[in-house]
């Protein structure tokens, strides 16, 4: 099958060069955006395969726009293509759900081999990054737990959810509980099935019992 990306960069020139290279790989390019705002608009709108995502926009940062994006659009995949390496930019990015991240210096060769592993939901990061990301991962495992989850992990909005996952309840349930839309509480599933790497909701339910969350009130 095609995959289907949406290119984000506010640099009109480098975002069509990057459009047409894809397209002459044989990518369908079906969106492209200029900042956080569009970027979630419009991903909304085509759901993507693949989302290229540059780190510096006008209304926000890229982490803020993968944010936007995954809310919109959960089944998307988002690989960073940016002209930083910086730490700061790379766990940013993945802590927000990004898949990969790759610096703007890549080759197209390169390019076109990670969007084509991203779509197929493998990792890809520039050479250097990939150690610097495991070691923040360990790091954050290191770290004191508050019930039972990982506080770097998960964002107290994803564990008030979980928390009424464990108990049972559905996703319309826990919306009216925490005056969320519906929605809302299943972007906010999604997000921590992804940074949990669960499958599915029964396995969410069954971590959630197992570090003692059905017995929070």
């Amino acid at each position: 099958m095609t995959v289907r990306v949406m290119v984000v960069d506010d640099h009109p020139m480098w975002r069509d060069g990057v459009t047409r290279d894809l397209q002459d790989e044989g990518f369908d390019v079906v969106a492209t955006a200029d900042g956080v705002g569009a970027a979630g608009r419009r991903a909304t709108a085509v759901r993507p395969d693949v989302v290229l995502m540059d780190m510096q926009l006008p209304d926000g940062s890229g982490a803020d726009a993968t944010l936007a994006v995954l809310a919109g659009s959960p089944d998307s995949r988002v690989l960073v293509l940016s002209a930083s390496d910086e730490r700061d930019d790379v766990l940013r990015a993945v802590k927000s759900g990004a898949s990969g991240y790759l610096v703007k210096s890549a080759s197209r060769a390169e390019l076109v081999a990670a969007v084509h592993a991203t779509a197929e939901g493998r990792a890809v990061y520039t050479p250097g990054l990939a150690g610097l990301v495991l070691g923040e991962f360990r790091r954050m495992s290191a770290e004191p737990e508050e019930d039972g989850i990982t506080r770097s992990v998960l964002t107290d909005r994803e564990t008030e959810v979980l928390r009424h996952v464990a108990k049972g309840l559905s996703a319309k349930q826990i919306a009216a509980k925490l005056t969320l839309s519906h929605r809302t509480v299943e972007n906010h599933v999604q997000s921590t099935l992804r940074k949990l790497q669960l499958a599915n909701r029964v396995e969410l339910t069954r971590y959630a019992i197992e570090h003692g969350l059905d017995s929070e009130d």
